[in-house]
C-alpha cells in the first residue's frame, strides 16, 4: 500500500494544477446538481419490526385519506388570570378561534373542547385538537397562515393561546456563531502547531472542500434516498474534524521528510507513502464503524451512517491527493519559519514535550496505568443511571410556543396528557367489533396507571377503531414505559375473550420501541465493529495485543464520554453553560452513535501514534525506545488534531436540536478523553508493561496474514534516496541501522 500511495502522492505533486482543476470541477458539477434536486425530506421516522411501527402500517391501511398520520396543532387556551374559560364571553372566544381554524385548507377534523370534553377542572385550560390532510412538511402557506390568524384572534380578545403539535413546529436553530467559533479555535491550533499561516490554512482549506463535495452530494441525492438535514449535519461534522486532522497528518510528515533534506516532490510522495497509509486505515475504521449502523436496522440512523460514511471517503480522497497538490503549490510556504530563511539542518534543541512526556511514562506506568483507569471509570460511573428515551416539546426553550402549551397542558390535564398513547384495536377477526372495542376500553380503563380513556373512532368499514388513552406519568418517566409493557401484556387475554387485537402506538410508545431496540443491538453492534476493527489493527501492526488494547481503551474512553453525556443532559451538571433548558432522557439513539462514531475517531489516534512507534520499531529501535521515539514524532501532531475536533464538534453544542447539540457534546468529551488519557497515557503505559511482548504475534497467523507496508519500509525511492541531511549534527543514510535514537530523535516540529 506505501509503494502505491507514494506513487499517487508523486503523481499528485508532479500534475497538481490537474488535481486541483479536477476537484474544482466535481465541486461545481455536484454543487450545479444540488440546486437543480428537489429539497431534503423532512426528518421521518420509522422502527420496522416494533409494534408501534405496526400499528401506524394498520393505520394508513384502514384509515385511507383520515389523516390519521397528518400533521397536528393543539390550540392551548388559557383564561386570563382569576377567570374561567366557561363563562359566556370567553367561551365564545374559543369557539371562534376553533371554527376559524377548522375553515382552512387541508383540515381535517377539528374538536371543540366544550363538545369533546377537553376543558381542566378548574376551567382555567382547554384544549382543541386540529387534525391536518397532509404532514407538517406539506402544509401550504394558506394553511399555517389561516392557523396563525385564529390564535391572533383568541389572543387579541384576552385569552392565552398556545399551539403545540408539529404544524407549527419551531425549526430548531443551526449552530450559527458556535460552529464559526470552533473553527476559528481550529485555525488558532493549526497555526500554533505549525507557525505558518500556509501550514495552518492548507488543512482548513482542504478539509472545507472535502465537506463542501460531501454536502452537495448528500443535497444531490437527499429526495432520492431520503437523506434528511440531520444526516447532512452529522456528514458536515465528522468531515470537518476528520478532513482536518488527516491534511494535518500528511503536511506534518511533508515538513519532517523536508527537514531531513528531501527535495519537495520525494518529501510529498513519502508523505504520502508513510501517513497517508495510516490515513487510509483510520478512515476506514470510521466507514466501518459508521457502515456498521445499519445493524440497529432503523432507516433513519443507517442513511445518517452512510451519509457521513460517504464523507469520510471524501476526506481521506482529499487528503491523498489534494493535500500533495496543494503542497506542490506551496513547498516552502508550509515550512517552519527557520527553514523558509535558509536553514537546511536540523539543530540540536533537546527532547520536546512529546519525549518528556513519554519517558515520564515509562519510568512509572503501572501507577500511572491504574490512575488513568480510575479516572475513566469514575467519570464512567453516571453510565449506571443511563435512561433512553426521547425528548419532545418539553427539551424547547420557553421562547417557543410549543413548550409553553406543553406546560399548559401538564399543569392542567396532569403531566401524562403530553405523552397519549393510542391503541389500535384491529377487531376484524371478531364477530361484533363494537362489542370487542367496548371490551378493550374497558380493560384499558382499568389497567392501573391509567387516568383517562377516549371514545372510539371507527374506521370506514367499522372493523378497526382508535383509541387515546392517557398515563398518570409524564412520557419520559419510567412509570410510562411500565405502563406500555402492563397494556400489551393484556392483549392475549382481550384477544381471547373478544378475538379482537390491539396495539400501542403513539410517540411515547414510539420512543419506548426505539429505545428497547437500540438495546437490543448495541451488543451484536459492538461486536461486529470492534472485530473486524480488531482484524483490521490485526493485519496492520502485526500484533496481538496492539488492537485488543485499543479497544479496550475505546470501551474505557466511551463509556467515560456517555457518563461525562448523562451527567449533563440527564442530571443537568453544567447544563446552563451550553444553554440547556430541559434535562430529561438521553436519546436513544446516542449511545450506537457514541460507540460508532467515537470507535472510528478513536483509531484515528491509534493509527497514527502507534504507527509511529512500529516505524521505529521496524527501523531496528528496541521496545522501548520505539515508545519514546514514536512520542516525539507524533505526540505534538495528535495533540493538535486533537484540539482541532474538540473545536470542530464543540461547535455544534450550540445547535438547537437536542440531538446535534448532545452528540456534539459527546463527540468532543470523548476525543478529550480518549486522545489525552487513552492514546496519551494508557497506551505508552501498556506497552511499556508489554515490552518486546507489545510486538508479538504467532509464526502460523503472522504467515497468513497479509502485508502491508504502513511504515513505509519498502517504499521505492527513486533517484537521490540518500540525501545528506543532519539530524544533530550526524549524517545518516535511509537505512534502518542508521536511524537515529529515541535518545537523540529531533522534534517532528521546530519553530
Amino acid at each position: 500500500m506505501a509503494n502505491f500511495l507514494y506513487r499517487l502522492g508523486r503523481l499528485s505533486f508532479q500534475r497538481r494544477r490537474y488535481v486541483l482543476l479536477l476537484w474544482i470541477a466535481a465541486l461545481a458539477a455536484l454543487s450545479f446538481a444540488a440546486v437543480k434536486a428537489p429539497a431534503a425530506p423532512e426528518d421521518t421516522f420509522s422502527i420496522p419490526g416494533t409494534e408501534s411501527q405496526r400499528a401506524f402500517d394498520l393505520l394508513d391501511e384502514r384509515f385511507p385519506g383520515s389523516g390519521v398520520d397528518g400533521a397536528v396543532a393543539r390550540l392551548v387556551f388559557g383564561a386570563p388570570e382569576g377567570q374561567q374559560l366557561t363563562t359566556a364571553q370567553n367561551r365564545a372566544v374559543v369557539e371562534r378561534v376553533v371554527t376559524e381554524a377548522s375553515a382552512g385548507p387541508q383540515v381535517a377534523t377539528a374538536t371543540d373542547p366544550f363538545q369533546g370534553g377537553a376543558v381542566s377542572e378548574d376551567a382555567a385550560t382547554a384544549y382543541a385538537t386540529v387534525v391536518y390532510t397532509e404532514g407538517s412538511a406539506d402544509l401550504t402557506a394558506a394553511t399555517t397562515e389561516n392557523l396563525k390568524r385564529a390564535v391572533a384572534q383568541g389572543q387579541a380578545a384576552g385569552l392565552t393561546v398556545e399551539i403545540g403539535g408539529d404544524a407549527l413546529a419551531t425549526r430548531p436553530a443551526a449552530g450559527g456563531a458556535t460552529e464559526v467559533l470552533g473553527i476559528a479555535v481550529a485555525a488558532i491550533v493549526l497555526l500554533v502547531t505549525f507557525g505558518s499561516l500556509a501550514a495552518a490554512g492548507l488543512p482548513l482549506l482542504t478539509a472545507v472542500v472535502g465537506v463542501g463535495v460531501g454536502m452537495t452530494s448528500i443535497m444531490a441525492l437527499a429526495s432520492t434516498f431520503g437523506l434528511s438535514s440531520t444526516a447532512g449535519t452529522l456528514a458536515m461534522m465528522l468531515g470537518l474534524a476528520v478532513g482536518i486532522d488527516y491534511a494535518v497528518f500528511v503536511v506534518s510528515r511533508y515538513r519532517e521528510e523536508r527537514a531531513q533534506g528531501h527535495e519537495p516532490v520525494e518529501a510529498v510522495a513519502v508523505a504520502t507513502g508513510a501517513a497517508g497509509s495510516s490515513v487510509v486505515f483510520a478512515g476506514l475504521t470510521v466507514v466501518i464503524a459508521l457502515g456498521g449502523l445499519a445493524i440497529v436496522r432503523v432507516p433513519m440512523l443507517t442513511k445518517m451512517g452512510l451519509a457521513a460514511a460517504g464523507t469520510i471517503v471524501v476526506a481521506v480522497l482529499i487528503a491523498l491527493t489534494l493535500v500533495p497538490a496543494l503542497l506542490g503549490f506551496w513547498q516552502r510556504a508550509v515550512l517552519p519559519r527557520s527553514a523558509r530563511r535558509g536553514r537546511t539542518k536540523v539543530e540540536h534543541h533537546g527532547p520536546n514535550a512529546g519525549t518528556r512526556w513519554a519517558r515520564l511514562v515509562l519510568r512509572r506506568p503501572l501507577p500511572i496505568l491504574v490512575l488513568a483507569v480510575l479516572v475513566l471509570v469514575a467519570i464512567a460511573l453516571p453510565v449506571l443511571d443511563l435512561r433512553l428515551g426521547s425528548s419532545g416539546d418539553e427539551a424547547k426553550p420557553t421562547s417557543t410556543t410549543e413548550r409553553r402549551a406543553y406546560d399548559d397542558l401538564a399543569r392542567g390535564f396532569g403531566a401524562g396528557f403530553n405523552g397519549p398513547l393510542t391503541i389500535v384495536v384491529d377487531a376484524a377477526a371478531a364477530d361484533d367489533p363494537r362489542a370487542a372495542v367496548t371490551t378493550t376500553i374497558r380493560t384499558l380503563a382499568g389497567t392501573p396507571g391509567v387516568v383517562s380513556v377516549s371514545t372510539a373512532r371507527f374506521s370506514p368499514a367499522g372493523d378497526t377503531a382508535v383509541i387515546t388513552a392517557v398515563p398518570a406519568a409524564g412520557p419520559s418517566d419510567a412509570a410510562t414505559r411500565e405502563l406500555v409493557h402492563a397494556i400489551r401484556a393484556e392483549r392475549a387475554s382481550v384477544e381471547a375473550a373478544t378475538g379482537a387485537v390491539f396495539q400501542v402506538t403513539g410517540s411515547t410508545a414510539v420512543n419506548i420501541d426505539m429505545a428497547q431496540k437500540v438495546q437490543d443491538a448495541l451488543l451484536p453492534y459492538l461486536a461486529v465493529v470492534v472485530g473486524l476493527a480488531f482484524l483490521l489493527l490485526l493485519v496492520l501492526f502485526r500484533s496481538v495485543l496492539v488492537p485488543l488494547k485499543a479497544a479496550l481503551g475505546f470501551l474505557l474512553s466511551v463509556l467515560a464520554a456517555l457518563g461525562a453525556v448523562v451527567a449533563v443532559f440527564q442530571w443537568g451538571w453544567l447544563a446552563g453553560l451550553i444553554g440547556l433548558e430541559q434535562t430529561g432522557p438521553i436519546m436513544s439513539m446516542m449511545p450506537i452513535f457514541m460507540v460508532g462514531i467515537v470507535f472510528g475517531l478513536a483509531m484515528d489516534y491509534e493509527v497514527f501514534l502507534v504507527a509511529r512507534m512500529r516505524e521505529a520499531h521496524v527501523h531496528g529501535e528496541s521496545a522501548r525506545d520505539a515508545i519514546v521515539s514514536g512520542f516525539g514524532r507524533s505526540a505534538r501532531v495528535v495533540v493538535a488534531a486533537a484540539l482541532i475536533m474538540m473545536a470542530v464538534f464543540s461547535g455544534f453544542i450550540g445547535a438547537g436540536e437536542p440531538m446535534i447539540k448532545m452528540i456534539g457534546f459527546g463527540l468532543a468529551a470523548a476525543v478529550l478523553l480518549d486522545a489525552f488519557v487513552v492514546r496519551m497515557t494508557i497506551v505508552p503505559a501498556v506497552l511499556a508493561l508489554a515490552g518486546e511482548r507489545a510486538w508479538w504475534i504467532p509464526r502460523s497467523l503472522d504467515r497468513v496474514l497479509p502485508s502491508l507496508d504502513v511504515e513505509g519500509e519498502a517504499l521505492s525511492r527513486p533517484g537521490s534516496l540518500e540525501p545528506a541531511a543532519e539530524v544533530r549534527g550526524t549524517a545518516w543514510a535511509e537505512t534502518p541501522s542508521a536511524r537515529p535514537t529515541a535518545e537523540s530523535l529531533e522534534p517532528t516540529f521546530r519553530r
